[in-house]
């Protein structure tokens, strides 16, 4: 019986390297660095792959080696986005790009111009973290280059985009979180969070009022904290005073990130109030934090890290056949449940 034989996609597999980085290699084209070049030729020969010749070298690429992230503000420790770079950037390197990282200022968000120093002619693809802003985003589709949004603006879900996107799910793990909280007995439950901040933290209330919906609550806007995102969540004194102007304090907290839950548990901490035992609460985004906190946060964890390789993936495939059609990607998150809402009833 003859021998399968070896081709570029199990180098590409045994190297953990896309396939396309792996052509490039054995035909010529695009610029892959030193590194992954031997990896790849020390892999071809042990696995016989034929031609094991190695060949000529591309001339090294000197324009288009750089792939910029592009944020209105640099991910803080309750970030997805303190895991997501680090991948991101790892995917990048070994395809041979380097990461460039720019904080677009709100001068340059109100003229919509790019920073100064971003080269467009020395630049391959953009990625944009933490940029909500949807006429500087148009401006970004309209340079020519390949660009990945990572979440977006708010009303994104019912835009077309001109670029590829690449999002955590939201709605079926808050959905699911939700519905949880109710059956460990809630009736009243209020969310935090701005739900015009950004597409995530929308589609994370549009699955807490469809949880509402299917057990037959109403949503009660008076114990929601539904401010601004420029409000001072993290002050303990402003959110005292939110807790006070309403009716009555909810059953339940269903927070639209692990920064919020955080702090809110911390100022119903400051008041006295028992947790999970007078008030559940719940965060999104899986932070170190949440599980440390006492009581442990019961959150949603984000696959930060397989994110950011997943659009380093997407990104670089872009970059190779620009044509494709463009693609909306979500990746699947998964609630994880923790004291923070143990409770049999209310």
């Amino acid at each position: 019986m003859a021998l399968r034989r070896v081709t570029i996609q199990d180098i590409a597999d045994a190297c953990g390297l896309s396939r396309n980085t792996v052509s490039k290699i054995f035909n010529g084209r695009g610029n892959v660095s030193p590194a992954t070049r031997q990896l790849v030729l020390d892999k071809a020969r042990e696995l016989q792959y034929f031609p094991a010749a190695e060949p000529t070298p591309a001339a090294p690429r000197t324009e288009m080696q750089t792939i910029v992230l592009l944020t209105s503000r640099m991910p803080a420790d309750y970030h997805f986005g303190t895991f997501f770079i680090p991948a991101f950037a790892d995917q990048l390197g070994r395809e041979g790009y380097t990461l460039m990282m720019c904080e677009v200022s709100a001068a340059e968000l109100r003229s919509r111009s790019l920073p100064a120093h971003l080269q467009t002619d020395k630049t391959a693809g953009l990625l944009t973290i933490e940029l909500f802003d949807r006429d500087y985003l148009d401006m970004l589709c309209e340079t020519g280059l390949p660009v990945i949004l990572v979440d977006s603006f708010y009303g994104a879900h019912t835009s077309l985009l001109p670029c590829d996107t690449i999002s955590m799910e939201n709605t079926a793990s808050t959905f699911t979180l939700t519905s949880r909280i109710i059956a460990s007995g809630a009736r009243r439950l209020g969310f935090v969070g701005d739900l015009r901040h950004c597409n995530s933290f929308y589609e994370r209330w549009s699955g807490f009022c469809a949880a509402l919906t299917q057990a037959g609550l109403p949503l009660d806007r008076s114990c929601c904290i539904l401010d601004s995102d420029t409000s001072p969540y993290h002050d303990i004194a402003w959110l005292t005073a939110k807790f006070r102007a309403m009716p009555r304090l909810p059953d339940a907290f269903v927070c639209a990130n692990d920064f919020l839950a955080l702090h809110i548990m911390a100022a119903l901490k400051q008041q006295g109030i028992a947790i999970p035992g007078q008030i559940m609460v719940s965060g999104f985004d899986g932070t170190p934090q949440s599980a440390i906190v006492e009581p442990s946060l019961t959150t949603v964890q984000i696959p930060s890290a397989e994110i950011g390789r997943l659009a380093a993936d997407l990104l670089l495939e872009r970059i190779e056949h620009p044509d494709r059609p463009l693609q909306s990607t979500y990746v699947k998150t998964v609630p994880i449940w923790r004291r923070s809402t143990e409770r049999s009833a209310v």
